[in-house]
């Protein structure tokens, strides 16, 4: 419960804080239009990703265009929201939610389903040429979106260019129709833009082959042959693919060169050969940073110029290799930013261990003061048990009691005290007595309850400053000699009165025991009644007298022991409650630093110490301003005693609530990325701590960090450096100092090529990686495809629409 509470608290705080802070970053813009045609149904789930990346990125991404090619059961709705859930449940404004659905079309393809999986591809390419409709509805759903591309005309520099990025999985039979669907869309775009750049990302999904694997890999190896023939030098097509309104066909040409400026292929398995934890949003993300790159308008202000910015025809040039053959290309991605998930937390476990530690500071109070103050000093108990009693001026009325037959003074003198009594009123004079003081004592002890007197008291110290909480109750009610425990106390008086009322008991017994004769009460010779009357005013005076007193020591002992089992009780509960704050405690600090040792421990580091010292600044200066004991008051915690007796579940609730609006909201928190970063570097416990790192050091392993996690996404087969054209790009205020120790960091060494995308950033810093040259033999997925394809196309699979012999070698 009270994990899940803690880490629901850290994602909307981490929301809340990405939200806002990506609202200070200063985004960049594209130069030319652009477009994302997304084929195939298999790639839904790409377009809502890809289209918030660019809206995070671009400044006027308002007039990115985006279309879906897509079987027509596919429900697109225009705009691909029925199938998308990470479209459909996209976080933004409902307004620009709607905005960009307005920009995202619909392109009907042939259907996908309840086809024979032996020959989907054939069939889907032999119904799109035989069947007009198809063509038809492509060129009008095309020149629609042409249209509106022109509509967002004032959102950029230039309308000469338009960038063209088509995204399909290589495993959806859909893509069988790349090269008309590529060609019949430049063509329309040709039309409105002087040059249509196009690229093509395909992506390699190996985490959902499941148990399929054998026949996605062949599918994806199908696709992956005849987009290899897409890429060749001596590439032609033709087709009649354009379609005027009255269905007449004009044939559309290409080449001879290669289909697509340049092919990036993505898979969520890294270089390295290890699954993406973030699976294919990595990609997603790589594609709207590729797109940025290649189409951003550098500003004349901007400071990265003379850092490297990004060539297409460098690039190009760079992975075509010796050969001049056409190298593919891939990219990795990474992303440091503040860890707002982590700081959450750790400002969660720090608060509340200063709220706890203010709680256990309390009073320090004498045992005496203790004792006043629970009403269990000697003298109080003394007291409040006298008032117990009734008044004894009640004994004089026993005198009246009736006697039994009035016995002689001559009968009662050589008895004993107690067989005199007996002789004279029976068990009269104990009846009375019982009924009329012990009884009553007895009753008014019963009705007594510690608790309930206490709770009052108690209340109010708990308010004092300092206060008197649970954990000074927990120490004063235990058990243990010396230390200051009023129980312990309590416990040695109870000794002592114990011990009076044996020796009260014997004195009693012996009086009992003393002859008539013998005792010294007033003898009137000749007076016998006399003589019996001075005998009974002794016998109550004295004997019932002791009684009273015995009986006020036995209802102090009495009352002793309702306190004695309600310290008990008390201990119970304030033990309880002192475990209920440290089983809190160390599951708060478990939470915080499992959440530090989930993540890069680059940009965790110094989580703990740094914030342990921000949040009791904050907290010290709320407390300098609103007075001490303000955490404690009903607008911040309020009675953490009372919030223990509903559970810790309740504590953490009210605990977050204060850490969300007060301490969250302050100033401390607020620094950009890389400021808090250092902070964190510098922070003071450095001096005395080995594991805190020094600034350099930090940005060493920062840059490494970045590096590993921008690690290539496909996997190659022994692909060696000497093949391998590498060019990696930041994203961030290049004028910040870990951007520059980041330039000079390998700068005599690098065998790359580095640059910087110049942005004001607060919230964090990127790095994409680009990588190219290798070929598709190169690739792990190919060679490991190979043979399934090879088995699938022997066994009676038409995995083409075209046929055989115009088809590139199988390499």
């Amino acid at each position: 419960m009270i994990k899940a509470q803690a880490l629901t608290y850290a994602e909307q705080y981490a929301a809340q804080e990405e939200a806002q802070r990506s609202k200070g970053d200063g985004r960049s813009s594209i130069h030319y239009p652009a477009l994302f045609l997304f084929l195939g149904d298999k790639v839904a789930s790409a377009i809502g990703p890809v289209l918030d990346g660019c809206e995070r990125k671009w400044d006027n991404a308002g007039g990115i265009m985006a279309l879906h090619a897509a079987s027509t059961g596919a429900e697109q709705a225009g705009d691909g929201s029925q199938s998308q859930p990470e479209y459909a449940g996209s976080r933004k404004r409902a307004q620009a939610e709607g905005s960009r659905r307005e920009r995202v079309l619909g392109m009907a393809l042939p259907e996908t389903a309840g086809r024979d999986p032996r020959t989907v591809r054939q069939d889907l390419y032999r119904e799109f040429h035989e069947d007009s409709r198809f063509l038809s509805g492509m060129n009008r759903s095309l020149r629609r979106l042409s249209n509106s591309i022109a509509d967002y005309g004032r959102l950029y520099s230039s309308f000469d260019v338009i960038h063209l990025s088509i995204i399909t999985r290589v495993d959806d039979p859909l893509n069988v129709l790349l090269p008309e669907v590529a060609l019949l869309a430049r063509a329309v775009l040709s039309q409105s833009f002087k040059s249509v750049q196009t690229d093509l990302y395909a992506l390699i999904n190996e985490r959902e082959q499941g148990d399929n694997f054998g026949y996605s890999s062949s599918v994806g190896l199908a696709f992956l042959r005849e987009l290899d023939g897409m890429q060749q030098s001596d590439y032609t097509l033709s087709a009649p693919l354009l379609v005027t309104e009255d269905g007449l066909s004009i044939p559309v040409a290409h080449g001879p060169s290669a289909l697509f400026d340049l092919v990036y292929l993505l898979s969520d398995k890294n270089e390295r050969g290890m699954m993406s934890p973030h699976g294919m949003d990595d990609n997603y993300e790589i594609i709207a940073h590729i797109s940025l790159l290649k189409n951003r308008v550098r500003p004349a202000t901007d400071t990265a110029t003379g850092h490297g910015g990004y060539n297409n025809m460098t690039f190009k040039s760079g992975i075509r290799g010796s050969s001049g053959r056409q190298g593919y290309a891939s990219a990795g991605f990474s992303a440091v930013r503040r860890p707002n998930r982590q700081i959450a937390l750790a400002v969660l476990y720090h608060s509340f261990h200063y709220l706890a530690a203010k709680l256990q500071e309390g009073g320090s109070l004498r045992l005496r003061e203790r004792q006043a103050l629970l009403g269990l000093s000697a003298d109080s108990l003394r007291e409040r048990a006298a008032a117990l009693l009734p008044d004894e001026a009640g004994l004089e009325e026993m005198t009246g009691l009736m006697s039994h037959g009035r016995p002689s003074y001559s009968e009662l003198k050589p008895l004993s005290l107690r067989e005199a009594e007996t002789l004279l009123f029976g068990d009269g004079g104990q009846a009375y007595f019982r009924s009329n003081f012990a009884e009553v004592s007895a009753r008014r002890v019963a009705d007594i309850d510690p608790a309930r007197e206490w709770a009052a008291v108690l209340s109010a110290q708990e308010k004092a400053v300092p206060p008197l909480t649970f954990y000074q109750l927990a120490e004063w009610t235990a058990e243990q000699p010396g230390g200051g425990s009023v129980l312990h106390a309590l416990r040695q008086h109870m000794a002592g009165l114990r011990a009076a009322i044996a020796s009260a008991q014997e004195e009693l017994e012996q009086l009992y025991a003393e002859s008539v004769e013998r005792l010294p009460f007033q003898r009137v010779p000749l007076l016998d009644k006399r003589t019996v009357r001075n005998f009974i005013h002794y016998l109550f005076a004295q004997v019932y007298s002791r009684k009273y007193e015995l009986l006020r020591m036995e209802s102090e002992l009495a009352l002793c022991l309702r306190y004695d089992a309600a310290l008990e009780q008390l201990h119970a509960e304030s033990k309880a409650k002192v475990q209920t704050m440290e089983a809190l405690e160390e599951e708060l600090h478990s939470l915080a630093l499992a959440s530090i040792g989930r993540t890069s421990e680059t940009v965790d580091q110094n989580i703990m110490e740094y914030y342990r010292n921000v949040t009791e600044e904050v907290m010290r200066d709320i407390e300098a301003r609103r007075g001490p004991g303000i955490f404690f008051s009903d607008r911040f915690l309020g009675s953490v005693s009372e919030l223990l007796r509903q559970g810790g579940a309740v504590v953490a609730e009210r605990l977050i609530e204060l850490c969300r609006r007060e301490l969250l909201a302050a100033e401390a928190f607020a620094l950009p990325f890389e400021e808090e970063l250092l902070r964190r570097a510098n922070v003071a416990a450095a001096y005395d701590n080995r594991e805190i790192v020094s600034r350099e050091e930090l940005f060493k392993r920062l840059y490494r960090s970045l590096e590993d996690e921008a690690c290539i996404n496909v996997r190659l087969f022994e692909y060696t450096q000497e093949h391998r054209h590498e060019e990696k790009y930041f994203f961030g205020d290049s004028s910040s100092e870990f951007l520059r120790y980041a330039f000079g960091a390998d700068e005599t060494t690098r065998i790359y090529r580095l640059g910087f995308v110049h942005e004001q950033r607060r919230s964090g810093i990127e790095k994409l990686n680009l990588m190219g040259g290798f070929h598709l033999e190169d690739l792990l997925y190919y060679r490991n495809g190979k043979v399934y394809y090879e088995t699938y196309a022997t066994s009676g699979y038409r995995l083409h629409g075209i046929a055989e012999e115009e088809l590139p070698e199988l390499r």
